[in-house]
């Protein structure tokens, strides 16, 4: 597979700054090889939306598996004259060696679960935070906007024409790859297609009709360099005065005598929705049932499902820039928070308190189950601690955080975990799945797994999150300690 483009490039430095001075003052004052467990998590779906995508996980191996710093490295950061000279030395000589626990890629996912749990001496964590929250947080959020925007085309393709309003090169890049996670047909970024497998689609610009000396031409020779694809864009002039019916004529005088079929036409400004159903009309009356209409212009879930309720006569989507950039919501909103100390030999919990209670953290090493009830749906998330055996082949008690008075049992049901090892004494141990089974998988939790009720866009059903008794109960105990100390 053609997967090779930029892989000379050295992104260990791709941290921020606070990492490496944080990383100084443990290397001098600390021990090192101190283990400590820090938890990544999401406190809020985009969107307002039930549940979110998981995308990132393959570019963040290659980070870990990558992670080194060059001589140009060592001696930049020499030249800040911020780090001790043995830091320096350690860090020339760098490699990761710590443990990571992850959600599969394309799992769905709720606020709050740890997708990624680190276990890793004090440094090898420190440093790696920015690269993994990147990865997550810009392609989970455009996987999930995919996935919106995929759920209201209900079966019509949709296709990723995003790269000339990314952010960058690599937001053009890696959104097409989280847009194909969540649920696009394809993408019009060639480099994406070549560097991840994805089917790649495009046909002509405006500029190629005002080109030639007439619009006929122009789907003319179109035509003649792709008869058994020919997808022709009509609305540079007039669509239904001039581009539809030339449209017509091409297929009927030039791709008909060499017995191919017109596959489409493209609409990409004005009254979608009118236009596309009168154009549907002049390609039925001229014969051209199987003639799909495709339709661009700043789309996105809100524009294609006020096109679908009007019966817009479209079957294809393509979604640019408010699907590349996540315009209605631009931000994931990923964190990195410590959650544990390892203290002779044990997991010493630690928790970040705040005025505002969304920010106060689950302490602990802990797991991530998700619990099914008879029909294999999701009823909730469960964090328990990490050396707990949740075992509901009998009655489970356990605490909603939300309303810990009440008593609250999981019957019939079963748990599987979701978090799986990917490095263990920072070797990879983890098979990266292609691209297609992420995909797959994602589609296969949507269909079998995860609730109606949580996939419609508006009011979603919350999921839940539940917590065993023992981890509730050290949490508790701690915020109680902190009370004490507060008096």
């Amino acid at each position: 597979m053609f997967n090779q483009q930029n892989k000379e490039r050295n992104l260990s430095m791709v941290m921020d700054l606070y990492e490496l001075t944080m990383s100084n003052s443990y290397f001098m004052h600390h021990n090192k090889e101190q283990k400590v467990a820090f938890d990544v998590y999401y406190r809020r779906n985009p969107d307002n939306g039930g549940f979110a995508v998981f995308a990132g996980l393959e570019q963040i191996i290659d980070y870990i598996n990558n992670l080194h710093f060059s001589l140009d490295d060592i001696a930049y950061l020499r030249s800040l004259n911020l780090f001790n000279e043995e830091f320096l030395t350690f860090l020339q000589n760098f490699k990761f060696t710590g443990d990571i626990y992850s959600f599969k890629e394309g799992t769905i996912m709720y606020p709050n679960t740890p997708i990624i749990t680190v276990v890793a001496p004090l440094i090898d964590a420190q440093l790696i935070e920015t690269a993994i929250l990147l990865h997550i947080n810009h392609q989970s959020l455009i996987a999930t906007k995919a996935r919106r925007i995929c759920h209201v085309a209900n079966g019509r393709g949709v296709s990723d024409f995003g790269a000339r309003r990314a952010h960058n090169v690599d937001a053009a890049v890696y959104g097409a790859r989280a847009a194909y996670i969540g649920g696009v047909n394809s993408t019009a970024t060639v480099l994406a297609g070549q560097m991840f497998d994805i089917p790649v689609s495009g046909t002509m610009a405006h500029s190629y009709v005002m080109y030639h000396k007439d619009e006929f031409t122009a789907f003319k020779n179109y035509a003649l360099t792709y008869p058994d694809s020919t997808v022709l864009l009509v609305d540079t002039y007039n669509v239904l005065k001039s581009g539809i019916p030339n449209a017509i004529r091409v297929a009927k005088e030039v791709l008909a005598p060499m017995n191919k079929r017109l596959k489409g036409v493209r609409l990409d400004s004005g009254d979608l929705a009118y236009l596309s159903k009168k154009a549907r009309k002049m390609l039925d009356d001229a014969g051209l049932n199987d003639c799909m209409i495709i339709a661009s212009n700043s789309l996105d879930e809100d524009t294609i499902a006020s096109l679908i309720t009007q019966d817009a006569k479209i079957d294809s989507f393509g979604v640019g820039e408010r699907l590349i950039t996540s315009k209605s919501e631009p931000v994931f909103g990923a964190v990195y928070k410590m959650v544990a100390v390892l203290e002779d030999g044990k997991f010493d919990p630690r928790i970040k308190l705040s005025e505002n209670i969304e920010k106060v953290t689950n302490p602990g090493l802990k797991n991530v189950y998700r619990v099914f009830d008879e029909t294999n749906h999701a009823i909730a998330d469960l964090l328990t601690m990490f050396d707990e055996e949740v075992d509901l082949s009998k009655p489970y008690e356990y605490v909603d955080p939300q309303k810990p008075w009440k008593k609250r049992e999981f019957v019939n049901c079963h748990a599987v975990k979701l978090q799986v090892p990917i490095f263990l004494n920072g070797k990879q141990v983890y098979q990266t799945p292609s691209i297609h089974e992420i995909r797959n998988y994602v589609f296969k939790q949507l269909q079998n797994e995860i609730w109606e009720e949580e996939q419609r866009l508006q009011f979603p059903h919350i999921h839940y999150l539940d917590m065993s008794k023992k981890l509730y109960d050290v949490k508790m105990s701690i915020l109680e300690k902190v009370k004490e100390n507060d008096n």
